[in-house]
């Protein structure tokens, strides 16, 4: 008899019948081992080890599910895009869109090794190698977005044009379709922003979406990126969304998501929030300067995705146990925003 282990916790599908639909693809192995990775608030992903195969598994999640989320689908398309770029990212190997195999879609890709810091001060690094991490991180960032859609096949991934307002009525509608209480800072982001979006959207950039540190795989043991990870939210879009949203550790404390704000992150070696932008420019195409706008709008949309961590844990189908507690950061990050734009108006207030 084959050999199945899977830890009780988080297995939401059969075993055998992932092992069936890799047979049909030519992986075997006697023995099968499924591991639920944590942290991920999204899509539920898993370690799966059979016979020589080191694979992650990605699926949606169960449960009921807002339009135009846990978009695998999307997310696998970037990924064999990206495959052949400077852009480093797993090798993603099949998609399945039939729910019946596992009760969801899927996708499976080659298993990368390296660091994952879901900590934005990085624990465990020296102080040379965290700023040579973060700083990498940048160059990364801006390689990314010098790819030229077309390029890559990417040509449709998104509309070009308009992609604030686009985003902004998004993230507004579904925070609209929250069955949670409204967030008063929350209400003041969505009021906002439409009246303060640059008339100028500038370049058109295939866009990450969520790029920040607990989505990067650092090199084993060396200060550099060897995967980006979690493509879900990407689309075309505007290079500054995802750098506003980069720098958010600056802006927000490590009880709000492993932020920097009231740490000696100075001393730990991590640079500081303008060296990083400038290492991101040194490497990216010339793009307009980043603006209280860029830094609210990226902590208003993040605000949003809490909502709806919060939304799936009432319905309980979140994808982690830690849904229930991290919900309640809507409420931080809104206010977060809300103190972005109050500062830049007060600067406004101060040379006028």
């Amino acid at each position: 008899m084959s050999d199945v282990s899977a830890p009780a916790a988080g297995t939401e599908f059969d075993p055998e019948a992932l092992r069936a639909w890799l047979a049909a693809r030519d992986v075997r192995g006697e023995a099968l081992s499924l591991d639920r990775i944590g942290g991920g608030q999204s899509n539920p992903t898993w370690f799966v080890t059979i016979g020589d195969h080191r694979l992650v598994l990605r699926k949606k999640p169960g449960g009921p599910i807002l339009k135009g989320a846990h978009a695998i689908e999307r997310e696998f398309r970037v990924l064999r895009a990206l495959r052949d770029t400077d852009v480093p990212v797993p090798d993603a190997l099949w998609l399945e869109e039939d729910p019946e195999i596992l009760g969801t879609p899927f996708y499976l890709m080659n298993r990368l090794e390296g660091r994952v810091f879901e900590d934005t001060a990085l624990p465990g690094v020296s102080p040379e190698h965290r700023r040579e991490m973060y700083l990498d991180m940048a160059r990364t960032l801006a390689r990314l977005h010098a790819l030229r859609p077309d390029v890559v096949g990417l040509s449709d991934y998104g509309r070009p044009g308009n992609y604030f307002e686009r985003q902004i009525g998004r993230w507004t509608k579904q925070y609209q379709d929250s069955t949670g209480p409204r967030i008063a800072d929350l209400d003041r982001l969505v009021e906002w922003l439409p009246d303060n979006m640059p008339e100028d959207e500038g370049a058109v950039s295939i866009a990450h979406g969520d790029f920040r540190v607990g989505n990067m795989m650092f090199h084993p043991t060396e200060p550099r990126v060897v995967g980006v990870l979690d493509w879900e939210l990407s689309t075309l879009g505007n290079p500054l969304a995802d750098l506003g949203f980069c720098i958010l550790p600056w802006y927000s404390a490590p009880n709000e998501y492993g932020g920097l704000k009231g740490t000696d992150w100075r001393a730990a070696g991590i640079p500081e929030r303008d060296a990083f932008i400038a290492e991101y420019r040194r490497h990216a195409r010339p793009t307009a300067p980043l603006s209280a706008f860029h830094v609210a709008f990226a902590l208003f949309r993040f605000a949003v995705i809490f909502v709806g961590i919060a939304d799936r844990a009432r319905s309980g189908s979140a994808a982690s146990d830690e849904a229930a507690s991290l919900g309640p950061l809507a409420e931080r990050f809104a206010r977060r925003g809300v103190e972005v734009i109050e500062a830049n108006e007060k600067r406004i207030g101060e040379t006028v």
